[in-house]
């Protein structure tokens, strides 16, 4: 499955896709092509470890000077994710925001 998330950083012309491994990626790139007519261009980003968060939560992640990290909205239903690098940096931001929410996902192997 491919989940589309967006920051206000981005904007929702620049939407993330996420997704474990990397021939979803391949797949969702020849749908829009073959379905849509739709040239896309995929580039990686740094993150592989996400975290449910909620408002204040992303809001301190965006706003973080020390950690590594972005937060962005899951499009399917409205939910606030944190995604870091790693799992230090993770660490760091709960350290620097210790009321923070960040909760493990469903299914999600760190």
């Amino acid at each position: 499955m491919v989940q589309v998330l967006v920051s206000d950083r981005r904007g929702d012309q620049a939407p993330v896709l996420a997704a474990v491994g990397p021939m979803r990626f391949d797949v969702v790139s020849a749908r829009m092509a073959g379905e849509f007519s739709a040239a896309v261009r995929l580039e990686t980003l740094p993150y592989h470890l996400a975290r449910a968060t909620d408002t204040s939560g992303a809001e301190a992640l965006n706003r973080s000077r020390i950690v590594k990290g972005e937060a962005l909205t899951r499009v399917r239903d409205k939910a606030q994710l944190a995604l870091f690098p790693d799992r230090w940096q993770a660490g760091s931001f709960e350290r620097e925001f210790p009321d923070a929410r960040l909760g493990h996902l469903i299914a999600a192997h760190d």
